[in-house]
């Protein structure tokens, strides 16, 4: 008995580190993946981990409580770089549907239980499909996996409170707007065009009512631009798989000191 409990002791710090990982990280935290079968699947996941990482015998003691804290602050933290950088897509959504009027039409988004604009959640849907289809949920299962080279489950004071870890997140943050705005830019700006075109017919044609002409025209060319950069569209989502696999390594750097 005594020699099992170093081994559940390591489990549970995985099990931790793992849990909250799937809390915060894009696809398998959306609320369409059952509570149930989240939790079996992180505790076979880090079952499967304990036989393959190499960690050091940790007893529970005042010391161990400690431990959890920091496996679950990694967790989160590695979780939620991840849903920042592919939160891009929905603000890209959100600046199309504020130039085509369909900011007034926001849904509740079933996956993550929160206000996104109709694109977006199109857009979203989109992604988490070519996720699937390129096996990007598997870069990020290596990225939990591997993150015990650079955060061993023994080191105690990660790099939380660092300058650089605030300003890598803010540089992410950058980031993610450069992105959503380079996708929702061909939209953005076919529509300003058509705002100048129906603003000037409405200055020599008074007796048009541009607001019920304008509303159709607005959707109709956001939809044609919109069928046209489609490839545009798909490889941006996957560029932006690369930069959140990036951004999850990074931050494992920081956290680990290196």
């Amino acid at each position: 008995m005594e020699d099992l409990l170093p081994s559940v002791a390591v489990y549970l710090l995985i099990l931790t580190r793992v849990t909250a990982f799937i809390v915060t990280v894009p696809l398998f935290s959306y609320r369409a993946v059952p509570t149930t079968h989240r939790i079996l699947f992180a505790a076979l996941l880090s079952w499967m981990m304990v036989y393959t990482i190499e960690a050091p015998a940790i007893e529970i003691d005042g010391v161990y409580f400690m431990y959890v804290m920091k496996e679950a602050a990694t967790g989160l933290f590695i979780g939620l770089i991840a849903y920042i950088v592919i939160s891009a897509i929905q603000i890209a959504g959100g600046f199309i549907d504020f130039q085509m009027g369909f900011a007034i039409a926001n849904v509740i988004d079933p996956q993550t239980g929160a206000q996104s604009p109709l694109l977006g959640q199109f857009f979203n849907m989109l992604a988490m499909l070519l996720m699937l289809t390129l096996n990007a949920h598997h870069m990020l299962l290596d990225g939990i996996f591997y993150s015990y080279r650079f955060i061993p489950i023994d080191m105690l004071w990660p790099a939380f409170g660092e300058e650089r870890l605030i300003e890598f997140v803010v540089k992410t943050f950058v980031a993610v707007f450069a992105i959503a705005f380079q996708m929702s830019v061909p939209i953005v700006a076919t529509l300003f065009l058509v705002d100048l075109a129906l603003g000037i017919t409405a200055r020599t044609v008074p007796q048009l009512n541009i607001f019920v002409v304008g509303f159709p025209i607005k959707i109709g060319v956001s939809f044609l631009v919109l069928a046209t950069m489609a490839t545009v569209m798909v490889t941006m989502m996957r560029k932006l798989f690369e930069v959140m696999i990036s951004a999850m390594r990074d931050l494992m750097i920081i956290l680990g000191g290196g």
